[in-house]
């Protein structure tokens, strides 16, 4: 297959999936397989266009010719490679850890959750492979829409709740800020395809330039910026299966992977370092980092921590982004892999928990290491990865970006990572030692379904490999910076 052909086939595949996926509804087992083989599919269709990528070529396909100079259309170039590869490959090891859960946990209306996510997957390839703004704003509401079924799973009172902040927080600024942002720029630069070095040049003065950054920044309420990160926490109602795809595989990482594209190809790294305007967002994401980590830190409810962990973990890409530096830069596309893996075996080590011990807080996991050694073998790795420490993933990216601080003389960024570097370790370790060094309490327990325990091993190992083996990864960051 050409590599335009192949494209095309990232998009539909998860499509033709769902609609797979819904005609077995009545048979369990062919859903399941069907979600398995989408999922696989999809996933040879990302590395076969790697490549490719890797070698220089941008593959692009117009699928529709909206206006003139404006069309919903697709081009591959490295940010959203990376970012495809990501939640293609974890979609893989997420399928397998829901069958688990579903089936162990009885829960219901299964058919819907399996073509919700399969049709989530579709909106992910479509925000990763677009071509200029317009398609990203679209695939990016689709995402929120057809998740919404996801968070409000359980249907009830505490479910619905949560939806309502999630589709509101969502919307609400992707329709107040982010779209007048898009409209903005199509007035100023007459384009909204994505070009290296930015398309605005100098039509904005350097005060318009911070105001029309500010609406992008907090218009894209993925990404968790406060204040208008509560929508995240509040989207924990949902089954751990899709917590993990808010947090590693979609939602998130479709947030921070748009703030980075925007900076770098709609501004331009050089259009606007050194502007004082633009200086507000390295300390509205500084306060973000440091903000979350501590309320991380006073919570009991696991999800909950894990939720905060996210929200802070976030500010990081759009720190360092911020910072304007090549390294930093790079340090932040690499954080939207590497925090990817490790937090997805957070949160299926969670996920585990519950469903083995059905147990949700801190307070509660006194000696469980003894009862799960693998699940909580798996968390150990995931929270050494979120504080940095090697030979774990999170340590690539955060020496990319305390490099890129210390080489531009950014101390106080080199502070906030050190500070928040703490707060990390002072929210995971006690975990991590109240599992394998206090008495255990309650009943006995073993591990949970072998899907789910053989899912979380599988992150975690990933989360070990990307620090031995991060080339891709990081030949895909650097090409943001032409390195």
């Amino acid at each position: 297959m050409i590599p335009d052909a192949i494209l095309l086939a990232a998009l539909f595949v998860p499509v033709l999936g769902a609609l797979a996926i819904a005609a077995c509804d009545r048979w369990p087992d062919l859903r399941e397989a069907a979600t398995l083989i989408t999922a696989a599919v999809l996933l040879l269709c990302v590395l076969s266009l790697l490549g490719p990528v890797l070698g220089g070529a941008e593959p692009q396909v117009t699928l529709i010719q909206m206006l003139p100079g404006i069309a919903l259309s697709l081009r591959v170039e490295p940010l959203g490679m990376l970012f495809a590869l990501v939640a293609s490959a974890l979609w893989v090891v997420n399928s397998l850890y829901s069958i688990g859960y579903m089936r162990a946990n009885r829960e219901a209306h299964q058919t819907r959750f399996y073509v919700c996510f399969a049709l989530a997957l579709a909106c992910t390839m479509g925000i990763a492979f677009s071509a200029n703004l317009l398609t990203l704003y679209l695939f990016y509401e689709a995402l929120t829409l057809i998740t919404y079924p996801l968070v409000t799973h359980h249907g009830d009172d505490e479910a619905r709740r949560g939806g309502r902040l999630y589709l509101g927080y969502l919307l609400g600024t992707s329709i107040v800020f982010l779209l007048p942002a898009i409209v903005i720029t199509w007035a100023v630069a007459g384009t909204l395809e994505f070009t290296a070095g930015g398309i605005l040049g100098h039509g904005l003065s350097n005060a318009a330039i911070g105001g029309l950054l500010a609406l992008y920044m907090f218009g894209i309420g993925k990404a968790a910026l406060m204040p208008f990160h509560r929508w995240l926490p509040a989207a924990m109602v949902a089954p751990t299966p899709v917590s993990a795809l808010l947090h590693a595989v979609a939602v998130v990482k479709a947030g921070v992977f748009s703030v980075v594209k925007v900076i770098v190809y709609v501004f331009g790294v050089e259009r606007i370092t050194g502007l004082a305007s633009v200086d507000w967002l390295p300390f509205v994401s500084g306060f973000t980092i440091i903000a979350a980590s501590i309320v991380a830190l006073r919570s009991d409810n696991l999800k909950r921590r894990l939720a905060y962990s996210t929200v802070s973990q976030l500010s990081y890409i759009v720190f360092f982004a911020a910072l304007l530096t090549p390294l930093s830069v790079v340090g932040a596309a690499l954080h939207i892999a590497m925090h990817a893996v490790g937090k997805i075996t957070l949160f299926f080590a969670a996920g585990a928990i519950y469903t083995a011990a059905h147990k949700t807080e801190v307070s509660q996991l006194d000696g469980i290491g003894r009862r799960m050694p693998w699940t909580m073998a798996a968390f150990a790795v995931g929270a050494l990865s979120m504080i940095g420490l090697p030979p774990t993933a999170g340590f690539i990216s955060k020496w990319f970006m305390l490099s890129g601080a210390m080489s531009s003389g950014k101390w106080a960024a080199v502070a906030i990572i050190a500070v928040s570097t703490l707060l990390n370790a002072g929210y995971f370790l006690p975990v991590v030692y109240r599992a394998y060094f206090r008495p255990a309490a309650g009943e006995a327990h073993g591990e949970a379904p072998r899907a789910m325990v053989f899912a979380l091993l599988l992150t975690a190992c990933a989360t070990v490999a990307l620090f031995f083996y991060p080339d891709v990864p990081l030949s895909l960051a650097r090409r943001l910076t032409g390195g």
